[in-house]
């Protein structure tokens, strides 16, 4: 049999569980998800290998209505993918009763083969995802139509059914690769992810992190990680350490077991909190961060 091989991306509005999916479908936690709109905030690749096959899944930040700073302008840019690269478009919706207002701009946008991915089903009645498919089957000529349970690793035959749709092709990554992420990224990401979670609204989207130092301690199975997490507001930066710092301790515990897990190690994890005023407009902290390209 030939092999095949093939990217994929997913779009989608914010919090549809785009990243969720991607988890389920890889096998293991890489991309970081949340209760919050734009957790996402970059393209992140993320590899399936098969006996047949190489899938190369893209998560990409939820499609937005509105930029207002130049981080939002680097997360617009990466929710908007070239048709031409990309193999098959996995659009992922929830099962509402109607076509909100950015689905319907979603939709406009398609092109090639896209797969209409129904997620949360779990949510719903059965006889109500009938309800969901008749609304959207019409809207485009989907070349699948696919309700699932990301949360619930309920994705059912959706990695079979992209095998089927792609063409004989080399591998592009090494077998044992699942991420084209490097580890910081991503050990700065599960953090975030903690910041989200614990956080009230308003702060969320002034948080970013960054790993200063990751470094294997010699002959020990121990990782030392040095992290600064940059707010947007000096009350902000009270909010996340807490009374008698006990937030950002709860934040580092639960972060420690996921990068434990990436790293296969322990962890000792160091935590800074630093005021950075604007950073979200800021082209060195930007860069810093990964989120360099073409923010003008």
């Amino acid at each position: 049999m030939e092999f095949k091989s093939g990217f994929v991306t997913i779009i989608g509005r914010p919090n549809v569980g785009k990243s969720t999916l991607v988890n389920s479908l890889v096998g293991e936690k890489l991309t970081i998800t949340s209760s919050k709109a734009q957790t996402t905030r970059n393209q992140i690749r993320c590899i399936i290998n098969t006996e047949n096959s190489q899938i190369v899944l893209i998560d990409t930040p939820g499609i937005v209505d509105k930029v207002e700073n130049k981080l939002g302008n680097f997360m617009d840019k990466y929710s908007k993918i070239d048709v031409n690269s990309i193999d098959i478009t996995l659009f992922v919706i929830e099962p509402d009763k109607t076509i909100g207002k950015m689905d319907k701009e979603i939709i406009k946008r398609l092109q090639g083969d896209v797969f209409l991915i129904i997620n949360k089903i779990d949510k719903i009645a059965k006889e109500e995802v009938l309800q969901v498919i008749d609304i959207y089957k019409n809207t485009y000529p989907f070349k699948e139509i696919l309700p699932i349970s990301a949360l619930k690793n309920e994705t059912y035959n959706l990695v079979d059914l992209i095998e089927n749709y792609l063409q004989d092709g080399p591998k592009y990554f090494s077998d044992n690769m699942i991420t084209d992420q490097p580890e910081r990224q991503i050990a700065a990401e599960f953090i975030r992810e903690k910041l989200l979670r614990n956080l009230e609204e308003e702060i969320p989207h002034g948080v970013a992190v960054e790993i200063l130092k990751m470094k294997k301690r010699d002959n020990k199975n121990l990782v030392d990680i040095d992290a600064t997490i940059y707010c947007e507001q000096d009350s902000h930066k009270g909010i996340i350490i807490g009374k008698n710092g006990d937030l950002i301790k709860k934040i580092g515990t639960e972060a420690r077991r996921d990068i434990e897990n990436l790293l296969g190690s322990k962890i000792f994890l160091q935590t800074k909190v630093k005021t950075k005023k604007n950073w979200r407009n800021n082209d060195i902290i930007l860069k810093n961060l990964g989120y360099a390209d073409n923010l003008n």
